[in-house]
């Protein structure tokens, strides 16, 4: 079953942004999330206080962090940076 997507207001700017500037990257991140779409609960669960979101690493440094609302049957796309500022 494929869930529905929904985007921090922070991320949309970013990804906007991303449009111009860093295609690529942006296509391996939407790649990504067609995936994360069709089976969630398939990537890492993070540790308390952040245990109620997963995250999945993109190109190496970076992460992408989401949630998942089963009620609604959709993924929230929480944040995505380098690895070394996504957990501050």
């Amino acid at each position: 079953m494929t869930y529905n997507l929904e985007t921090r207001d922070h991320l949309y700017k970013l990804f906007k942004k991303m449009e111009k500037k860093e295609k690529q990257k942006l296509e391996i991140i939407n790649k990504k999330i067609k995936e994360i779409l069709e089976d969630p609960h398939r990537y890492k669960p993070l540790k308390a206080p952040m245990q109620h979101m997963y995250r999945v690493h993109i190109g190496g440094s970076f992460i992408l962090i989401f949630s998942i609302n089963e009620k609604t049957k959709s993924v929230v796309l929480e944040d995505f940076a380098h690895h070394d500022e996504a957990y501050r």
